[in-house]
């Protein structure tokens, strides 16, 4: 699937660059992430497009921005995955609603995504790949599973195929949930714990046989669709192999989703599937949840209509650690179009500051779980002192654009 274009690069600054650790959530501790020479590979989950860019899905996708620029201002080499579940039921119940065709539905909402994605100056992956276009490796990975025996057929008029999860070596360690918070969240995040004919309640769905009115594809399965996690789990192997270096998404995709992607994937090659679990917290508006059942989402597209400069909405993002939940509000925008204000103020000033120490500063709070907050704090003052300086640091002002260009995604 056609990704978005790649914003223009600068070469990595020279220096010492700190080594980037990470949050994960399967051992609950900041843990090194990629390799210190080579190729880091990367797999984010991606939208599913029945609705606009929300600041849920652009904090996800920016953090995990910053991940692969910290990498490549490291010199490392980044291989990164990205899907799109442009075949699913909330996909499909919203093109029933509108009247819109589903596929139509699909291209439109991917490509203002693009369009966002390509405005906030993320960079795209290397493969960007749809549910539909991976059916082949889907139905070739369940029958890899199959002969494993983790997979069979419910014995009802539509016998879909299911994954075994109790059989499953390491499953619950991405969330350490225990049974009863499974079964909850299960129930409220798309599973079927109540489906007659699974062996077990938290067994998930791989392939979901046709019915009346939906799209399937003809398989060896039967004819049908892929499930949801299935469908990670197969682009991934095929895309970045048996193992790879952080599995990312929003904190809403613990469980199930990463939690059966691992599992499905230890299940079939008997290695690890992600050395990491990088996860992102969920943003708010004013104090509440945001929702598209709430209706109150703020939509990127939307603020780049109203003339908000995407680099300020960049800003906002990057504030805040991915850790923590947030609520998105009028007074952090304006606050961060005023750094920005200042920032290109900076650079294209008659004075400045030394950079070297904002650098490493900047460098160090990026490697250190992706604090992209404190690296804000850090161009905070080397502007402030610059705007107060008597004198011009040799380069100081090239270094900074180059550095908030490269490592932070922001261009002045």
């Amino acid at each position: 699937m056609k990704s978005w274009p790649s914003p223009s690069l600068p070469a990595p600054l020279s220096g010492t660059v700190t080594p980037v650790a990470a949050h994960d959530t399967a051992t609950g501790g900041v843990v090194p992430v990629g390799p210190s020479q080579g190729t880091a590979r990367l797999y984010v989950c991606g939208i599913t497009p029945y609705d606009a860019t929300h600041m849920g899905h652009a904090f996800t996708y920016v953090t995990f921005d910053l991940l692969n620029r910290a990498w490549r201002d490291a010199g490392i080499d980044v291989s990164y995955t990205q899907n799109i579940t442009d075949v699913d039921d909330p996909l499909l119940e919203r093109a029933t609603a509108t009247g819109v065709n589903w596929v139509e539905l699909a291209e439109n909402q991917t490509d203002l995504f693009r369009e966002d994605m390509t405005a906030l100056r993320v960079i795209p992956p290397k493969e960007y790949v749809g549910a539909v276009e991976a059916i082949p490796e889907v139905v070739a990975l369940i029958e890899r599973l199959a002969e494993a025996g983790y997979v069979y057929q419910v014995d009802d008029e539509y016998p879909d195929w299911y994954f075994t999860t109790n059989q499953a070596r390491e499953f619950g360690d991405v969330s350490s949930y225990d049974r009863t918070k499974m079964l909850e969240v299960f129930a409220e995040r798309g599973g079927d714990p109540d489906r007659t004919g699974k062996r077990d309640a938290l067994d998930c769905l791989v392939w979901r046989m046709e019915r009346e009115g939906e799209p399937a594809w003809d398989s060896p399965l039967g004819r049908g669709r892929p499930g949801w996690h299935i469908e990670c789990t197969a682009i991934a192997l095929d895309t970045l192999g048996e193992t790879f270096d952080v599995q990312g998404g929003g904190s809403d995709l613990i469980f199930p989703h990463h939690e059966m992607c691992a599992a499905e994937g230890i299940a079939a090659t008997g290695e690890s599937f992600a050395r990491a679990y990088v996860h992102v917290a969920m943003v708010g508006l004013d104090g509440e949840k945001m929702s598209k059942s709430k209706g109150n989402l703020v939509l990127v597209s939307r603020l780049r209509e109203q003339g908000v400069d995407p680099m300020a909405i960049r800003l906002v993002l990057l504030s805040h650690h991915h850790l923590t939940e947030w609520s998105w509000t009028a007074a952090d925008l304006d606050a961060n179009i005023g750094r920005l204000a200042a920032w290109r103020k900076a650079v294209s000033g008659e004075t400045s500051v030394d950079a070297a120490e904002t650098v490493r500063a900047v460098r160090e709070a990026v490697a250190d779980d992706l604090h992209a907050d404190r690296a804000l704090e850090a161009i905070d003052a080397w502007a402030l002192a610059s705007a107060e300086a008597d004198a011009d640091a040799d380069g100081a002002r090239d270094t900074i654009r180059t550095l908030v260009d490269g490592l932070l995604g922001v261009a002045l």
